[in-house]
C-alpha cells in the first residue's frame, strides 16, 4: 500500500509512523520537517517538505502522485480539512480524518460510549470544529471521488505526556511534598491509551475495505479513576503524593486557559466500548496498562531530556485553591 500522513511526527503519529514501515507499507510524511528528535521516525519514510497550507506549492510537490489513503492528523477546523481534500482530489482512494472522541455528548447520558453516541460538546470549542470537520467530510468526500473513514482517539500519550494539562510543575510538587490538586471527587473515570497501542487499530484501517465510509474510536479499555491515576503516577516518580479533591469549576475559575478541555473533557467519565474497531481491526488490543506506561514517561522526565520547566504563577493557583478549600472544610 502506498499511505500519506498529513503530519506524521506528533504524538500518536509516530507511532503508527514506525508500525507502519514495520509492516512494509509504502509510508510518504506530508509536514514542515521542523520537529525536534524527541520522537525518532524509523528509516523508510518518504519526506515531502512544506506547509500544506501552502495549496499551490503543495500541489506543485503532489503532482504525479497518488495513494491508496490519505491520514490528515492535522484539521482542526472545515477550512483546514477542505483545502486538504481539494489538494489530494483524485490523488487517494481512503481519506482518514483524525477527529476527537471529546467530540461525544459531553456529559454522555449513557456509557460505555459507542460510534453511535451522539455528538454534542457545549464547553468546548476544539470539540465542536472537530464535529464540523467530520460533518464536512462524510458530506463531501464523494464530491472529490474518496471514501471516507473518521477515527476519533480519546486521551493517547507516549514518554513525553503526562495525563495532567498543567504538566511538571505537578510532579514538582509531588517531589517537594506539596499537596495536588486532583479535579472533583477524583473518582471520575478516565481512559488513557498508549500510543502504540492506538496505532494497531490506525494502521489496520489503512485500506481496509470495512472501514470505508465508517467512523471508529480507537481507546484503551482500561478504566481508571483520577485519584488513581495521580497516585501512580506519583509512584512512578518514588514518591506518594497527596491529593486535594477540588470542583473542577473552581479549578476553571482559577486556571480559565484550561477551563473549556476540563470542563469539555475531563471531568466527565468517559468509558468506550471499542467492539467496532475490534471486529474490523482484530488484531488490535491495548497490551500497555497505564501502570506501565507511566514508567515510561517517569524513565523520560528522570532523563534530564524532557522539559521541567517549572510554572510559578500555576503553583501559586494551586496554592491559593487548595488553602481556600482546606479552610473552608475546617
Amino acid at each position: 500500500m502506498k499511505i500519506l500522513f498529513i503530519g506524521g511526527t506528533g504524538i500518536i503519529s509516530s507511532a503508527c509512523t514506525n508500525l507502519a514501515i514495520q509492516k512494509n507499507i509504502e509510508l510518504y510524511h506530508l509536514n514542515r520537517g521542523s520537529s525536534s528528535s524527541i520522537r525518532p521516525i524509523q528509516a523508510g519514510v518518504n519526506q515531502i517538505t512544506t506547509d500544506v497550507r501552502n495549496f499551490e506549492q503543495t500541489a506543485s510537490l503532489l503532482d504525479g502522485l497518488e495513494f491508496d489513503a490519505v491520514v490528515d492528523w492535522i484539521s482542526f477546523v472545515p477550512e483546514h480539512l477542505e483545502n486538504n481534500l481539494k489538494l489530494f482530489k483524485g490523488k487517494a482512494k481512503q481519506f482518514i480524518l483524525i477527529s476527537s472522541a471529546s467530540a461525544y455528548q459531553t456529559p454522555p447520558l449513557s456509557m460505555p460510549v459507542t460510534e453511535e453516541t451522539p455528538l454534542d460538546n457545549p464547553y468546548w470549542e476544539y470539540s465542536r470544529n472537530k464535529i464540523d470537520c467530520e460533518k464536512f467530510l462524510k458530506e463531501n468526500a464523494s464530491n472529490y471521488g474518496m471514501k471516507y473513514t473518521v477515527v476519533r482517539p480519546s486521551h493517547t500519550y507516549d514518554k513525553t505526556l503526562l495525563p495532567f494539562d498543567e504538566g511538571y510543575t505537578v510532579i514538582d510538587r509531588m517531589l517537594k511534598g506539596k499537596p495536588v490538586v486532583v479535579l472533583g471527587d477524583g473518582s471520575s473515570i478516565w481512559t488513557l491509551t498508549h500510543h502504540k497501542d492506538f496505532a494497531v487499530g490506525l494502521v489496520g484501517l489503512l485500506g481496509n475495505a470495512k472501514a470505508m465510509d465508517e467512523t471508529f474510536h480507537i481507546t484503551s479499555s482500561e478504566w481508571i479513576s483520577w485519584d488513581r491515576i495521580f497516585m501512580l503516577v506519583g509512584r512512578a516518580f518514588d514518591v506518594e503524593p497527596e491529593l486535594v479533591h477540588i470542583p473542577s469549576e473552581v479549578i476553571a475559575s482559577y486556571l480559565p486557559e484550561l477551563g473549556a478541555g476540563l470542563l469539555g473533557d475531563k471531568m466527565h467519565s468517559m468509558l468506550f466500548d471499542n467492539s467496532k474497531i475490534k471486529a474490523v481491526v482484530p488484531e488490535f488490543e491495548c497490551k500497555i496498562p497505564f501502570e506501565e506506561g507511566v514508567k515510561e514517561v517517569a524513565a523520560w522526565y528522570k532523563s534530564g531530556k524532557a522539559n521541567t520547566t517549572i510554572d510559578e504563577k500555576l503553583n501559586e493557583a494551586f496554592d491559593q485553591m487548595i488553602e481556600k478549600v482546606l479552610n473552608v472544610r475546617k
